[in-house]
């Protein structure tokens, strides 16, 4: 029951930033998009439903599960070792689940099976608060069943487990909007926190500048194993967005992009 309860929040907060960053997206805007809102807003609408039934309710019932089964009733995992008090507990599991976070960002784009579900992410030829929404339900799996791995081994706490998963997903709306943040702001917020401009080099064209700023959450990893990039060598203005070999608007159709992988 509390468990059904607090997942409401799981949803609902979400949703609020959802259409709150897209209202701040048209009042100010950092680029202008390509491909524009249709169809990209209908095909990734059509992923969040085939997420929220494949993908995020499984993450839900999966990993929230895991540590309302694991850690809060058999008190299974590192965290249990040691008597903490909840604050340590809740900042340790934050750090340790956002580098994981970072891991599986990392090796999604290193390895060949991974980055074939991933790139239907990096289709996209525009980059907005939806595009936050655009995972291939076979990734959205494999994330959850490794999240919820790290989940039952470091012995997260059913809260805590359910608290990162709201923090994860408002920083990945929040990262993949298309906002215009103030220069000076910018650089203050992504002392802590992966920004939209951070962001947008990571959804560059250049294989290159794909393969820095793999942070969803906190910049530290990326400060820490030398993949912080502040800008596109191109800049931010002139940045392409998406593939290379995608220079059409096949990726703004579902249909297309759900087969994508296996082509």
């Amino acid at each position: 029951m509390i468990q059904a309860g607090l997942g409401h929040y799981a949803i609902a907060i979400p949703a609020l930033l959802l259409v709150l960053l897209a209202s701040a997206e048209a009042i100010w805007p950092r680029r202008a998009l390509v491909l524009g809102r249709n169809p990209r807003w209908r095909t990734h609408a059509l992923f969040f439903v085939s997420n929220a039934v494949i993908g995020r309710l499984l993450s839900f019932l999966v990993v929230v599960g895991m540590a309302a089964n694991w850690s809060d009733t058999h008190k299974f995992g590192v965290l249990n070792l040691v008597a903490l008090p909840f604050w340590v507990e809740a900042a340790i599991a934050f750090i340790v689940l956002d580098l994981a976070v970072w891991l599986q960002h990392f090796f999604m784009h290193r390895t060949p099976l991974l980055w074939r579900m991933h790139a239907v992410h990096h289709s996209d030829r525009d980059l907005d608060v939806t595009t936050a929404l655009r995972f291939h339900p076979f990734e959205l799996i494999v994330s959850t069943f490794y999240k919820s791995a790290i989940v039952a081994l470091l012995g997260v706490p059913l809260l805590v487990a359910l608290a990162f998963e709201i923090w994860l997903n408002a920083n990945a709306l929040f990262n993949h909007s298309n906002i215009r943040v103030p220069r000076k702001l910018d650089r203050i917020l992504r002392l802590l926190l992966v920004t939209p401009d951070m962001h947008l080099v990571h959804h560059s064209t250049l294989v290159d500048e794909q393969r820095h700023n793999f942070g969803f959450a906190l910049t530290l990893w990326d400060r820490a194993f030398g993949t912080y990039r502040a800008e596109s060598i191109l800049g931010a203005e002139n940045q392409k967005i998406g593939l290379a070999m995608i220079d059409d608007g096949r990726a703004s159709g579902f249909i297309w992009s759900m087969k994508q992988p296996l082509t």
